[in-house]
């Protein structure tokens, strides 16, 4: 299957902010992984003056421009002083954050976005804005997730369901090439998924194990040939939760990358991103980066 979109060396870096601290962490994670790509960094502000204009005062509306161009201003003076040699453009959008964010992301390449943004009530819960970035994302979504400076394992992990995740393993394989790490490619399976509940049927669970094996054998073989200076480990496990073996393999990793199971037509986001997707995005120990699938390449996870 061909990529529809730029890989990470190809891929400029696009962070929203809104003056919440988890916007600011994302800025600065991002900034560190646009030197990483030897890419440009573009930063976002979706003021929503559009929205509000017919019924915010017009010295309320100045007000809120006045402050993300400041904002803007800011978070460039930041990301800079941190990495000298980046370069740094700043978008003020008067559209919404997720409309602004998407089209900044169709232009550029890759989205970043805190774990929660303003308002929210919790900063282990993904904010709307995540939320519905990642539920219709046609580029790269990254939610960046856990410790602020903790420290790097050096590992890129990357969920690997069946060989139709190929695309989403060779990408990983570029990111930990551009960390100049490792890969850990993770295949989980849920046993009751796969023989059902009557206790008679697991005398299949070697059978399964084994097609399991051989799905996650494929892709490693293919991301290791094209790869084959890349440290590649490769792990299948069977749990009976895969959001639950995925999150916690995420302790042990610098960055999640897997690939997009939206439904089409599906209602709601829980079921338009997939049960796993959706608890990765809100519980994952590193940052989470999701990549779109499109056509007819759909699953249910």
């Amino acid at each position: 299957m061909e990529s529809t979109f730029r890989t990470p060396d190809t891929s400029t870096v696009v962070v929203g902010v809104d003056g919440s601290a988890p916007a600011r962490t994302a800025a600065m994670w991002a900034a560190g992984e646009a030197v990483r790509r030897d890419r440009p960094l573009h930063v976002v502000y979706g003021a929503d003056t559009d929205g509000r204009a017919l019924y915010v005062p017009a010295e309320t509306l100045e007000q809120v421009r006045h402050n993300g161009r400041r904002l803007l201003d800011e978070t460039a003076n930041a990301v800079t002083a941190e990495h000298p040699g980046l370069r740094v453009s700043t978008e003020f959008s008067p559209a919404d954050a997720v409309d602004s964010l998407r089209r900044a992301g169709a232009l550029h390449g890759t989205v970043v976005v805190g774990n929660r943004g303003l308002g929210g009530f919790s900063s282990l819960l993904l904010g709307s804005v995540g939320l519905d970035l990642a539920a219709a994302a046609t580029t790269p979504v990254i939610v960046v997730r856990g410790a602020e400076g903790a420290e790097e394992t050096g590992t890129v992990l990357a969920a690997v369901r069946d060989e139709h995740d190929l695309l989403y393993a060779r990408y990983a394989a570029r990111e930990a090439e551009l960390r100049k790490g490792s890969l850990r490619l993770l295949h989980v399976w849920n046993v009751l998924e796969s023989v059902g509940e009557v206790v008679g049927m697991l005398d299949d669970v070697d059978a399964i194990a084994g097609a399991h094996a051989d799905a996650l054998r494929a892709v490693t073989d293919a991301v290791c040939e094209e790869f084959p200076d890349l440290d590649v480990r490769a792990d299948a496990e069977k749990g009976v939760s895969v959001a639950g073996v995925l999150v916690e393999a995420s302790r042990h990793a610098d960055l999640l990358v897997m690939g997009g199971r939206r439904v089409p037509g599906a209602l709601g986001l829980t079921r338009s991103l997939g049960r796993a997707t959706h608890s990765l995005l809100h519980h994952a120990h590193c940052p989470v980066l999701l990549v779109p699938r499109t056509g007819a390449d759909f699953g249910g996870t």
